[in-house]
């Protein structure tokens, strides 16, 4: 009696065993679907953040209206051809450093080797063909493009790669509001650089403002790295000096394009 009740319970708890198995597969498979749904939707917001305030601002400027595309991206295009000569320079140049220090020669270096930046923007401001379009949309183009592709260049695969990771992080959400002081900082370099290099009667008192205010914009990432690697900041708060740097320099350059349009007396 006792084998025919044991030989009449095996079935039933293989059946048991089963369906709990399956029940189990089921809900890790459910899961993983979640996991994914979560990471690119994390991804995309992120996305978003990065990308998103370079085709608000082209949409919500009058650059729309007067076609300037072309001109932002022939400054992409330019962009790209000067971080490949700063890749080379800082390859030739710099030597790879075995601690994470901050290192005053290295450091100088990069600065210099930064400034190639600053000939690219002239080059994007002054050579190439821009349509019939003002001053004031020429150079915001310029800043745009210029934004837009180091954005490309320097966020798009770490954001890609990271975002989509299993485990939640801030680093990309900070990533893209450095993006976004990246942008008000391109814009306003491209506005001094007009200023310096397109507009001839501009009042002398302001020259060595709008030079000095050139080379603040045109050194912060030397400023960022010492503010990381020398003084130890970690990066919510190194974003955070950007952002609030931005919209500082931003204020200063609209003040001063402003003043060099005024008729002088």
């Amino acid at each position: 009696m006792t084998r025919s009740r044991e030989a009449k319970r095996s079935p039933d708890l293989k059946n048991k065993r089963e369906i709990n198995y399956r029940l189990f597969e089921r809900s890790d498979r459910n899961l993983k679907s979640e996991k994914k749904k979560m990471t690119m939707f994390h991804f995309f917001n992120c996305a978003i953040l990065t990308f998103g305030p370079h085709a608000v601002y082209y949409s919500a400027t009058p650059l729309s209206e007067y076609d300037t595309l072309g001109t932002s991206v022939k400054t992409a295009l330019v962009y790209l051809g000067t971080a490949l000569v700063k890749l080379v320079c800082l390859a030739t140049f710099l030597k790879v450093s075995e601690t994470d220090g901050f290192d005053p020669y290295q450091e100088l270096l990069k600065a210099l080797i930064g400034f190639i930046d600053v000939a690219g923007l002239y080059f994007a401001l002054t050579q190439l063909t821009h349509r019939n379009i003002s001053q004031n949309h020429k150079f915001q183009a310029v800043g745009l493009g210029w934004a837009f592709a180091d954005s490309v260049l320097h966020r798009l695969a770490p954001l890609w790669v990271g975002a989509r990771g299993l485990e939640f992080t801030w680093d990309y959400i900070l990533q893209g509001l450095e993006a976004n002081a990246n942008l008000v900082l391109s814009i306003s370099l491209a506005a001094l650089g007009s200023l310096m290099w397109l507009r001839k009667n501009k009042p002398k008192t302001l020259i060595p403002i709008i030079y000095a205010c050139a080379a603040i914009v045109a050194t912060m990432p030397s400023i960022t790295s010492y503010l990381r690697r020398g003084l130890g900041w970690h990066f919510p708060k190194v974003v955070g000096f950007e952002l609030f740097t931005s919209l500082v320099m931003a204020f200063i350059s609209w003040q001063l394009f402003s003043a060099c349009q005024r008729p002088s007396v």
